[in-house]
């Protein structure tokens, strides 16, 4: 089977369970965050394990799917982690480093990468908990609304991107980095993402979720959610490029690995936040 249709299948069985733990919200969204947390983080490591660096894989792929357990917990009030609970996971890492390693076992490389791993995948899907149960969220079909705001306004971007590169595609974006985006893309991508916003802000939220963005909200939602999709998958690629790999694993088939499907969501999942936090508006 060619990539295309394994992309295409993967995608049709995949779409509806993801859309589905988000709807059920709770231990559901959770169990699936923890695990593309925890898968996102492992092809992190390897990544870094191929520049030569020696990072706690097992300590890093557990702390990012404990994040968000931890968010969901502190959600339904049954733990709220004290500052001193927090402060401690660098003198824990720096501990177990010490004693499976030692000072010839790169212990501040270790340690940096692996809180990078971490907070990179685990602490920025756990936004997706955030958007789910955010203030605006009145019930389950509201808050999988606002949920898929960035969501599908990342997924549009990169159609808007192809199509316009493809059209219009000369002068390369970033070749040291993906030598296959343009500046038409880039346009496009914005492009792309504006109309998607515009189109979620007046047929499906107001209806669904009971909110909606104004003009300048819908402008500037679709504007920086496009640069974050676009930043957050060239920094992806940076990564890749400097491992000297094409995939971060080959583990979704048709379409490389967790990292690779979820490089432009570790970005426009908490900048969306802090955009529909601020520019998101009832509509009764």
């Amino acid at each position: 089977m060619s990539e295309f249709p394994k992309r295409l299948l993967v995608a049709i069985v995949l779409s509806p369970i993801v859309v589905g733990c988000v709807y059920a919200g709770g231990p559901a969204l959770v169990t699936l965050l923890a695990l593309a947390s925890g898968l996102a983080a492992w092809e992190f490591f390897r990544l870094a394990e191929a520049r030569g660096a020696r990072p706690l894989i097992t300590a890093g792929v557990m702390l990012s799917a404990l994040i968000p357990i931890a968010v969901h917990a502190r959600y339904l009030g049954l733990w709220v982690p004290p500052v001193s609970v927090v402060a401690l996971v660098v003198p824990v890492l720096l501990t177990v480093v010490l004693f499976a390693r030692g000072s010839a076992g790169g212990p501040m490389a270790a340690v940096g990468t692996t809180l990078a791993g971490a907070l990179y995948t685990g602490g920025m899907l756990s936004f997706a908990y955030a958007l789910r149960y955010h203030d605006f969220v009145i019930d389950a079909l509201g808050g999988t609304a606002v949920v898929l705001v960035p969501v599908l306004v990342t997924w549009l971007n990169d159609s808007g991107a192809y199509l316009a590169g493809k059209a219009f595609g000369r002068a390369k974006l970033m070749p040291s980095v993906s030598p296959a985006k343009t500046w038409a893309g880039a346009y496009g991508a914005v492009v792309a993402s504006v109309l998607t916003t515009w189109a979620l802000a007046a047929l499906v939220l107001p209806p669904v979720a009971h909110v909606t963005l104004h003009p300048l909200g819908i402008v500037v939602v679709g504007v920086v959610l496009s640069i974050a999709a676009q930043v957050g998958d060239l920094a992806e690629s940076m990564l890749k490029r400097e491992a000297g790999v094409k995939d971060s694993s080959r583990i979704i088939p048709g379409h490389g690995g967790m990292l690779d499907r979820v490089d432009s969501l570790l970005f426009t999942l908490p900048v969306g936040y802090v955009l529909l936090s601020a520019f998101l508006v009832y509509r009764p």
